[in-house]
Formats: C-alpha cells, structure tokens, sequence
C-alpha cells in the first residue's frame, strides 16, 4: 500500500508540472501574439532588389527635383518680374510653396520609406510625416479654391473686385487655407483621432509608418479637403468659364465699330486665358489625387486595398506637386518670359530705340526714356526680334 502511495503522489506531482509547464507555453504563445500588431499594410511583398531600388529610387527622386526646382521657380519668378505682383498670383505664391512642403517634408521619407518597406525615423517623426502630408495636399485643393473664387470675382465684376480683392481680404484667405489645413491634419494625428479607439494608445514598431485611418477620420477629412471644394471649384470654374466667355463677346462686339481696329479686347481675351489655365490646373489636380481619395476611403472600411496600389496612386498625388509650373510655363506667357528671364538672363538683350531712322545718341539715354519708349527683344533660340512693351534689361545695351 505504501508503495502504490508513493507511485500516486509521483504521478500527481508529475501531471501538476507537466499542466504548469504547458500553461507556461501557452501564456508564451498568446503573449508573443499579442504583442505584434497586425498592420493591413504589411505583406507588400519581397523587398526590391539593388536594380529595382535603384530605378524606383531615380525616378521618384526625379520627381522631387522637378517639384523643388519648379515651385521654388515660380516663387522667384513672382518676388522678381513687376507684371506678376499681382493679388491673384498670392494665391499662386502659397500653392507652390504648398507643393514645395509636399516635395521637401513629405516625399523625400515616402522615397525611403517605399524603397525599404521600412520607417528609419521613429514614430514621433512619423506622425509629423503624416499630418504634413494631410495638410500639404489639403492646403494646396484649398489654395486652387481660392485662385478660383478670386478668378471669379474678378472676371464677373472687375469693379467690385477692386473694392473686396484688398490686400486684407486677400492675407485673410490665404491664413484660413493654411490654418484649416493645419487644424485638420496635426490636431487629429497627434491626439492619435485617426486610429480606431481600441488602437489608439498601442504603439506602433518603430520601423512601420502607415496611414492608418478609422472609417469616421477617413470620411470628415476627405469630405472637408477633398470632395467639398471640388463641389465648390468646379460650381465656380462653370461660372467663370461661362463668365469670361460671355466676357470676351461683349468685348469683340463692342471693339467691332471701334476705329481703332479693337485693340481693347486684349483684357478679355486674357480673362479668357486665364480661366483656360486655371481649368487645366484644376483638372490635372483632380486626375492626380481623385484616385487616392476614392482608394482612401474604401481602405478605411474594408482595409482590402493592396499595399502596391496604395503606393501607386499616393505618388500620383505627389507628382501633381511637380505638374503645375511646368502647366504655368505652357500656357501663362507671362510665367514663360518671367522664367525664361531667370534662367537664361543672356538670351534677351535690350536695345535703344532709333528715332527717325537714326540711332539715339548716348547722351539721349535718361529715365524718361527707358520708361516711355518700347524696347526690342532679341531671342537667341529664334533668331528674331519682337516688340516688349516693357524693358527686360537695367541698362539699354546694342546689339
């Protein structure tokens, strides 16, 4: 009996180890499990070889030098050329320096990021990289918006746009663009607004860095940076189409029995221009970032969307920071001879006019001169020379 006791006792305390072991390895289990967070964008893939990342890396880096170098071009070329200080082109002034933001903060990490399908930075910069990419592209639909309802103003009532286009008025609007874009962006995402509630507080690896949005932060700050004033612009872009149309006949009828040939049809014709631009702009915009916004929400509710495709289209979005100064150098004359003063000052050289057939002497080359007097521009690419209502040059050089 004593024997078969102690055979018993053997046996419990073995089951007991063995039940505390196994109760150990599952606890293991459940922990380790918990403690990595699943992320919907992971899974993308096998990391890209030397070549692919070398020429993923080329042509994304490409694009960031065309949206530094363009947008800082058109910042220039505003401060520097007189015929561009002008209270619309503020508003051009505060689009590109939104597009120069997405360049420099935000697509230079989504190159790194991209390539090495990992975040180098930490997660404190991760959320100044998210929140700058939400307030760039949110403050460059807003700053299209207000070019629009400027455009607007001005081409259906010039004299009224005089009184209400001040200078304060103008200063307030570009500071609503920027703080609501601001408010929308760096508030939500530092509070952690945009992460489902039972997420919010669960840190993230330190080497992940993802848009991860909930379904509400998705669909408020879509509808208020996206869908809401593209209602707004193209309702305005109709109006300001159909304005500087109607614009631009009264102006012919009325110069038709003029005696001069209808030379002042030179302001309706550039209304008319001007509105054509802004169309452009507004829809490339629209192709560049309707795409993502549409992808967005869907990735909000159904998180199906794959990680290739996400990426695809977010940089499509980016490449329209690049897009439009090259849309100002086509289609705005005044753009083109600015940027063309810029970069190649040789290639235009002013001369004096003669009068009578005559060359004016040195000593004739006072202010009054240069100020009342037409120049000629000399173009080294054409080979021709063209009238310039305004002097290029300082100085009045020969040829």
């Amino acid at each position: 009996m004593v024997t078969n006791f102690t055979w018993y006792n053997w046996n419990s305390s073995t089951l007991a180890v063995s039940y505390e072991v196994l109760n150990n390895v599952t606890d293991l289990n459940e922990s380790s499990t918990t403690e990595e967070p699943v992320d919907p964008h992971q899974g993308s893939g096998e990391p890209y070889t030397l070549a692919e990342s070398i020429i993923i890396g080329t042509i994304l880096s490409l694009f960031i030098f065309v949206a530094v170098f363009g947008n800082v071009l058109v910042c220039v070329a505003v401060f520097k050329d007189r015929r561009l200080r002008h209270r619309t082109y503020a508003f051009i002034v505060s689009l590109a320096i939104a597009d120069l933001l997405v360049a420099l903060l935000v697509m230079t990490f989504a190159v790194v990021n991209d390539i090495l399908n990992k975040w180098l930075f930490g997660p404190v910069f991760c959320n100044i990289w998210i929140s700058s990419d939400i307030n760039c592209s949110t403050a460059s639909i807003l700053n299209l918006c207000a070019i629009s309802l400027d455009r607007y103003i001005h081409i259906k009532d010039p004299y009224k746009y005089k009184t209400f286009m001040t200078k304060k008025m103008m200063v307030i609007m570009i500071s609503t663009v920027w703080i609501l874009s601001l408010t929308l962006s760096f508030l939500p995402i530092h509070l952690q607004w945009h992460r489902n509630a039972e997420d919010r507080y669960k840190p993230l690896p330190e080497n992940l860095c993802v848009m991860d949005l909930n379904p509400v932060y998705s669909v408020v700050s879509s509808t208020i940076s996206f869908y809401l004033p593209c209602i707004i612009m193209i309702i305005i872009y109709v109006k300001l189409y159909c304005a500087a149309r109607s614009h631009v006949k009264e102006i012919r009828k009325t110069s038709f029995h003029m005696p001069n040939g209808g030379k002042g049809g030179g302001s309706g014709s550039k209304d008319h221009k001007a509105a054509v631009t802004l169309g452009i702009i507004m829809g490339v915009f629209l192709l560049c970032w309707m795409p993502f916004f549409v992808v967005n929400l869907v990735e909000a509710f159904c998180k199906c969307v794959p990680i290739l495709m996400f990426k695809i289209l977010t940089w499509l979005g980016y490449v329209n920071s690049c897009l439009n100064p090259i849309i100002y150098s086509i289609f705005n004359k005044e753009f083109r001879n600015a940027f063309r003063k810029i970069l190649f000052p040789d290639s235009c050289k002013c001369v004096r006019p003669k009068r009578n057939g005559y060359a004016q002497s040195s000593r004739t080359t006072s202010k009054s001169l240069i100020s009342k007097s037409e120049y000629i521009m000399h173009s080294v690419e054409n080979g021709n020379r063209r009238d310039c209502k305004e002097p290029l040059c300082a100085e009045g050089t020969p040829l």
